[in-house]
């Protein structure tokens, strides 16, 4: 019998995310997750009508190929993809992950290698931006172990936060995309060094509301490129490229980050380096999602954290565009509730958010204690 929190899933993934019209192509790519829950995602996109395409893959596989990948292999592989990619109409990315650590003995300039190729050509050129897409995290004891839970507790933890109620989330989020947009000058404080300033003028604010990410819970714009300065010290740990950083600091003058240290600051800078976008800024963002209150090592529940922002070297959303471009973009959060730390959010001489929690009327229902 099908676990019923797979079925409240997969109809929200369908038929919220996604919203599945009769005759549409819908691609789920399932990369190590039960068949049980990739058949009841195909049933309920039949059954909406839509058309199911399937593609099953494995973060093994994907490494040997990474380590043994030529460009003109990649090529090929980006070929097959984007011709697929071209003719859905909707995308579903679930991606579990038995070991986060599965990549982190693939040389920099491999993975770089299939990000300019596949992830390129495919995901940034194609499903982003011509497809209703979705993408999310199967719940797996590496997970579990990441966010210091028992499997059961965290996969109850998990079903929780994906299948919360989205639309009530996207009208209370209303009125900060319009106060972000009606916005020229923000500053960010908090313990230690962190004070960053920088101007969000003219560009939109995009809110996040389950139809994008699962789980979701965001508003996310972009600083102009080159009004950042100051000094960021992030406090929640990031995983990118398989590598684990910790205490990220980045200090910023005329938008460029200029110094950067981690718990690895070699490899940091090794990110940093892979264009002339890498490091400058591509998105600014804030998060509110009520059930997420801690890090785990997974952007997509990290960077939704009740109280927290992120901002992200490297790429660009075109929605919410200020021209930097990169082959990189990686979210790195900052939690300003109490127990890490507070801090303080400002839009144009005004505080919004004092230690996680919004402080003016038209915001307060992003609070927990509203949205949850």
């Amino acid at each position: 019998m099908i676990d019923p929190r797979m079925t409240k899933l997969a109809d929200v993934l369908v038929n919220y995310s996604c919203a599945v019209k009769p005759g549409e192509k819908i691609l789920f790519e399932a990369i190590d997750i039960p068949q049980e829950f990739t058949e009841e995602c195909v049933r309920l996109a039949a059954a909406a009508g839509g058309l199911p395409l399937v593609t099953l893959k494995s973060n093994r596989i994907n490494r040997a190929l990474m380590l043994s990948g030529s460009r003109e292999q990649w090529e090929l592989i980006a070929d097959v993809e984007k011709l697929r990619m071209e003719n859905v109409q909707c995308y579903v990315g679930i991606r579990g992950n038995p070991n986060v650590s599965e990549l982190s003995d693939v040389p920099a300039d491999r993975q770089k290698l299939y990000e300019s190729t596949v992830w390129k050509r495919v995901h940034s050129e194609i499903r982003v931006k011509k497809t209703r897409w979705v993408v999310l995290r199967w719940p797996t004891p590496s997970m579990a172990q990441l966010a210091q839970m028992s499997t059961s507790a965290f996969e109850d933890f998990y079903f929780r936060v994906c299948t919360m109620d989205y639309a009530k989330m996207s009208k209370a989020m209303q009125p900060l995309k319009a106060r972000m947009e009606a916005t020229d000058r923000v500053r960010i404080k908090g313990p230690g060094e962190t004070d960053l300033s920088f101007s969000i003028k003219g560009i939109p604010a995009i809110p996040c509301d389950g139809r994008v990410n699962i789980p979701d819970g965001e508003v996310f714009t972009a600083p102009l490129r080159d009004s950042i300065n100051g000094v960021l010290q992030y406090n929640a740990p990031t995983l990118y490229r398989g590598v684990t950083h910790d205490h990220v600091r980045f200090v910023f003058r005329n938008g460029k980050i200029v110094e950067a240290t981690s718990s690895n600051t070699a490899r940091l800078n090794e990110v940093l380096d892979t264009d002339a976008g890498a490091r400058y800024i591509g998105e600014f963002a804030i998060g509110f999602h009520p059930h997420i209150t801690r890090p785990m090592k997974d952007i997509l529940f990290d960077e939704k954290i009740a109280g927290s922002i992120h901002f992200t070297p490297g790429q660009a959303y075109e929605e919410a565009d200020n021209g930097n471009r990169s082959e990189i973009h990686w979210d790195i959060v900052l939690i300003q509730t109490p127990e890490y730390g507070g801090g303080e959010l400002w839009f144009d001489d005004q505080l919004i958010r004092r230690d996680g929690l919004f402080v003016t009327d038209e915001l307060l229902g992003l609070n927990p204690d509203r949205l949850g």
